[in-house]
């Protein structure tokens, strides 16, 4: 399914802990591994005159693409490592252009830690604007990573996005044998405990039937046949971890555009607060 994959590390602690996940990814598609570090010229340690301190990150990504190329051969999977220079985020992008990458597996954050969590870091860019799917991995999780997957989950709000996630989903559910599930939250969190008794519950179930009715129509179609659904009703992104942790999912599908937009992180977006919070890998189809 993925031919070629590319890992970015900045030699960080938290982009050591994915490493692994990464090679099991590669490992399981018989895909080359693409090991990517970027030498970041604008760093503030870096900022001194002479040619010696102009030459430091390059020398200093070199040695971390090689231990991390050295440690992914171990793993039994074919490497190819590059170091590149300049903007993190554009390198990674160009890089995975240029090489024909299929899917990028990073951390969520890196050398600069929970401080940048997300927020103008170089995963929530990537996402932004890479073409192929990204796996943000949380190196902060609390669950050890599993790959392949033995539940593969899709939460579902009908938008196009949506529907490019369930795609991609299927697609990994059939080459992995794993289960799909299909989740559909119907916000009523910002409305208190009684939501549900003052809105049309009614209404409000029969959309979002309609909605997992779809989904799971799409999956038998591709002929899947484990495939579970639920609707649930709160704050997706809390109800979506829960169902996570509860289903012993493995890998989360979601789109970047329509409800669950990553354009809606600085508001809050359901997106951000999955990432945040998500004790699995999650996987952007933008």
């Amino acid at each position: 399914m993925y031919d070629s994959i590319l890992f970015p590390t900045d030699g960080s602690e938290p982009a050591g802990s994915v490493l692994e996940y990464a090679v099991d990814v590669a490992s399981e598609h018989g895909a080359t591994l693409h090991v990517l570090s970027v030498a970041d010229a604008s760093r503030e340690d870096v900022g001194r005159a002479g040619e010696e301190a102009m030459d430091a990150p390059r020398l200093a990504a070199q040695e971390i693409v090689d231990d991390a190329a050295s440690r992914a051969r171990e793993g039994g999977v074919s490497v190819v490592s590059a170091v590149r220079e300049g903007d993190p985020s554009a390198a990674i992008v160009e890089y995975g252009d240029a090489s024909g990458v299929e899917l990028v597996v990073m951390p969520t954050h890196g050398r600069h830690g929970l401080k940048r969590f997300l927020l103008g870091s170089v995963t929530e860019r990537v996402i932004n604007t890479a073409d192929v799917p990204v796996v943000a991995v949380n190196p902060d999780r609390e669950r050890p990573l599993r790959y392949p997957p033995a539940n593969v989950l899709v939460p579902t709000d009908g938008s196009a996005g949506a529907e490019r996630a369930l795609s991609e989903a299927i697609a990994v559910t059939r080459a992995t044998g794993a289960t799909l599930h299909l989740l559909h939250v119907v916000e009523t969190g910002r409305l208190g405990p009684d939501a549900r008794a003052v809105l049309d519950e009614a209404a409000l179930t029969e959309r979002a039937d309609e909605i997992v009715a779809g989904a799971v129509e799409a999956a038998r179609a591709e002929s899947l046949d484990a495939v579970e659904s639920a609707v649930e009703f709160g704050v997706p992104s809390k109800e979506i971890r829960r169902y996570s942790e509860a289903n012993a999912i493995d890998l989360a599908v979601l789109g970047t555009q329509g409800e669950t937009d990553f354009s809606r992180y600085v508001m809050g977006g359901v997106s951000a607060k999955i990432v945040r919070t998500s004790p699995v890998p999650v996987m952007w189809v933008r």
